[in-house]
């Protein structure tokens, strides 16, 4: 039986191709996004084409016993979750305090700390209870910056690195692995970048940062990453990282 990469928040960007990676690394990968049932299935058989094992699910990880109901079924049905790739944003756009309602803000929470506290949970006494496991989190600049209209998401991401901090003092010494990855600037991705915007602007950009000029991060590489840092020796843990291309200057001096 293959050890499961379980990832939650797989799109055409960074999930999806770190679901792909951990496949060729000999993983069934786990896909599971909230949306696009054709999407989902695309990158699920580009990884069965290359001979990977994959299964995706249409996920809402906002709904109740969600996140929980799945991760038990992938645990029953196909394998032990070895690692958790929790890749879910939480841009809710760029608002003013006056147009951040209530419910806005909580959203943003609900996606970038709740959710991954609810996986933490489920997912952690199993890994336990087997010796260790990884939990990989993908995070943003907002983690460490808060920004003019970015109060959803700069005070859920915030959240999601000291829950971070708080899951590795509880789980490390019990093997589980837990990093905060903070991917300080732009993914050359469809479905995030490419979305926000728009065809035509996604490609110039591309035409002038990315692709053979390295401006633009790309998923591929990111992926080397994820797939490094869920096997690094317990003695040289990394529990937060920071990626950008090397054009970029660090969130810390811009």
């Amino acid at each position: 039986m293959k050890p499961v990469c379980l990832v939650i928040g797989a799109g055409a960007g960074i999930g999806g191709t770190v679901g792909s990676r951990f496949a060729r690394e000999g993983y069934h990968a786990v896909l599971c996004r909230r949306s696009d049932e054709d999407g989902l299935n695309r990158l699920v058989e580009g990884i069965r084409s290359e001979g990977g094992d994959a299964t995706g699910y249409l996920l809402n990880a906002v709904q109740p016993d969600s996140i929980e109901d799945r991760i038990a079924a992938v645990e029953a049905d196909i394998g032990p979750i070895r690692v958790v790739l929790y890749n879910l944003g939480s841009q809710v756009g760029d608002r003013s305090l006056e147009t951040t309602s209530y419910k806005v803000f909580e959203l943003g929470w609900r996606m970038a700390t709740f959710g991954l506290f609810r996986t933490a949970s489920a997912v952690c006494p199993r890994m336990v209870e087997r010796g260790g496991g990884a939990i990989l989190v993908t995070s943003s600049t907002a983690a460490v910056r808060g920004n003019k209209g970015q109060h959803s998401h700069a005070a859920s991401m915030a959240g999601r690195r000291m829950l971070c901090q708080t899951l590795n003092a509880e789980f490390g010494p019990s093997g589980v692995h837990i990093v905060h990855i903070l991917i300080d600037g732009a993914v050359d991705a469809p479905d995030t970048l490419g979305k926000m915007l728009g065809p035509e602007k996604y490609r110039a950009l591309r035409e002038t940062r990315g692709m053979e000029h390295d401006g633009l991060m790309l998923p591929e590489k990111i992926a080397d990453t994820y797939v490094h840092l869920a096997h690094q020796h317990r003695s040289t843990w990394s529990n937060e990282i920071d990626l950008r291309s090397f054009n970029d200057m660090p969130w810390w001096n811009s």
